[in-house]
C-alpha cells in the first residue's frame, strides 16, 4: 500500500508556482490533460487536483470553497529553519496565522496555503519526535 496526498485547488498554476516557491516541492510531471500537477518532495507525491470552486465536493452535496477552512488533516513540514521556512512560504502566498512559537520540544508556525489549506512548519530541538 502507498499513501498519495490530493490537494484540492481552484488554480493549478498558481497552486505550482506556490508550492514549488513557498514549499519546496518539485514538479515531477502533469497529468489527465493538465489538471493534475504531481510534486514531490523527498520521495513523498502530491497531487495538485484544479478543482473548481463552488463544484460538487461530496455526494452529501457540500461544495467546494477555497476561503480559510478548518479540516482534521493538514501537512506539517518539518524545517532545519523555521523564521527561514516561514518567510519564504509567505512570500510566495501563504498566510502566517500564527508565528513560530516555542514549545517544549521545539517550534511551531501556523499557515495557510493561497487557497485556505491549513499547515504547519515545524522546528524539532534535537530527533524528531524524541521527547526532547
Amino acid at each position: 500500500m502507498n499513501i498519495l496526498i490530493n490537494i484540492d485547488v481552484p488554480d493549478i498554476g498558481q497552486a505550482i508556482a506556490f508550492y514549488e516557491q513557498g514549499l519546496g516541492m518539485t514538479l515531477s510531471r502533469m497529468l489527465f490533460d493538465n489538471r493534475v500537477a504531481e510534486m514531490s518532495m523527498q520521495g513523498l507525491l502530491v497531487h495538485l487536483l484544479h478543482k473548481p470552486a463552488d463544484t460538487p465536493a461530496t455526494p452529501a452535496g457540500e461544495r467546494r470553497r477555497y476561503d480559510r477552512h478548518w479540516t482534521p488533516l493538514h501537512l506539517d513540514f518539518v524545517v532545519e529553519d523555521i523564521d527561514a521556512a516561514t518567510e519564504r512560504a509567505v512570500t510566495a502566498g501563504a498566510v502566517l496565522e500564527q508565528p513560530a512559537r516555542e514549545r517544549d520540544w521545539g517550534k511551531l508556525a501556523l499557515l495557510s496555503d493561497p487557497f485556505g489549506n491549513g499547515f504547519c512548519l515545524v522546528e524539532f530541538k534535537g530527533a524528531p519526535y524524541s521527547g526532547v
